[in-house]
């Protein structure tokens, strides 16, 4: 967090999944908004934190060393271009992820393979938290909505949103762009992900909207 210059952003905003570590005392001693939220997983710490976002554009970043702080102003640059999202792709150009294994590194060329050819945007990295969006899209493609998660139920697990909203933005025909980020290995903490629920579920939202009539220009 100290890598991040306060004056890039108009609102720096920390939601903290209820954890014991001393983030929250260091937020607070820093004099960052944070918000502890009341219920577990990553897609309801958007919910939650979505509600207290104040500007047109959020930027979604993990302060856990993976996302690198430089990029923030690029990410800015090109929305003033007028994309409607822009996302920092560990796999554009010469980027490359650091954090990845054999396994990880394959899935992600499935989906980004799998998502343009049934949405039609050519996205190199469709995955990843670390992008800038106009922050009413949130709800405009109803990401605030338990129904547009329903795989859960079946893979009995909480899925991010970015997905889901790399799939419906790419349906709408909004205008998205990407730049080359690298993704350095993570500072501390080990990585939760759940490989074949995650996949699985992500998967199948990938082919249902393909079916769906919803989230498509007029």
């Amino acid at each position: 967090m100290p890598k991040i210059d306060r004056s890039w952003v108009d609102q720096i905003l920390i939601v903290d999944g209820n954890s014991n570590d001393g983030t929250v005392e260091y937020a607070k001693s820093q004099g960052y908004e944070i918000h502890v939220q009341t219920k577990k997983g990553l897609r309801h710490a958007y919910n939650e934190g979505f509600e207290k976002i104040r500007g047109d554009i959020v930027i979604t970043f993990s302060p856990d060393g993976n996302c690198i702080p430089d990029f923030i102003p690029k990410l800015i640059e090109e929305m003033h271009k007028g994309y409607d999202m822009v996302v920092a792709s560990r796999y554009k150009d010469d980027a490359k992820s650091d954090d990845d294994d054999l396994i990880t590194a394959f899935g992600n060329k499935i989906f980004n393979v799998v998502t343009g050819l049934l949405h039609g945007f050519p996205y190199t990295d469709c995955m990843g938290i670390y992008r800038a969006y106009r922050t009413r899209f949130y709800y405009d493609l109803d990401l605030d909505k338990e129904e547009s998660y329903k795989p859960e139920k079946l893979f009995q697990t909480v899925l991010g949103i970015e997905p889901l909203l790399s799939v419906r933005a790419a349906k709408m025909k909004l205008k998205i762009g990407e730049i080359p980020a690298d993704e350095p290995p993570r500072i501390y903490g080990v990585r939760k992900l759940q490989i074949f629920r995650w996949g699985g579920a992500y998967m199948s939202q990938v082919i249902l909207e393909y079916f769906s009539k919803k989230y498509r220009p007029k």
